[in-house]
């Protein structure tokens, strides 16, 4: 078995919001669980270690996603149906945003 470090249904590529960001591959359901994008440690920044799915998605005022904290994990789930080629959003707010 191959380590993949997102889930089979996203890809990273340029993004139109900033740098890199997540983008479905296919279509993904309303209120799916997508992964863990922060588990916990007091020794990085804000108190948590990003995960690769954690590192790569983007913010929005109207995200399709949002992550939520689970116990020592910060998870990602799908707030609505996301279309095939569309970027993963979520409204930050364990980082400051600079717009």
């Amino acid at each position: 078995m191959t380590y993949r470090p997102l889930p089979s249904f996203l890809e990273i590529r340029r993004s139109p919001i900033d740098g890199l960001g997540l983008f479905a591959t296919a279509d993904i359901g309303s209120s799916v669980e997508i992964g863990i994008t922060h588990i916990a440690d007091n020794r990085f920044e804000n108190g948590y270690i990003r995960t690769p799915l954690g590192g790569f998605f983007n913010h929005s005022e109207e995200p399709n996603c949002e992550a939520y904290v689970a116990d020592d994990l910060i998870k990602l789930r799908s707030l609505r149906f996301i279309q095939a080629g569309e970027e993963i959003t979520v409204r930050y707010w364990l980082y400051d945003v600079k717009m």
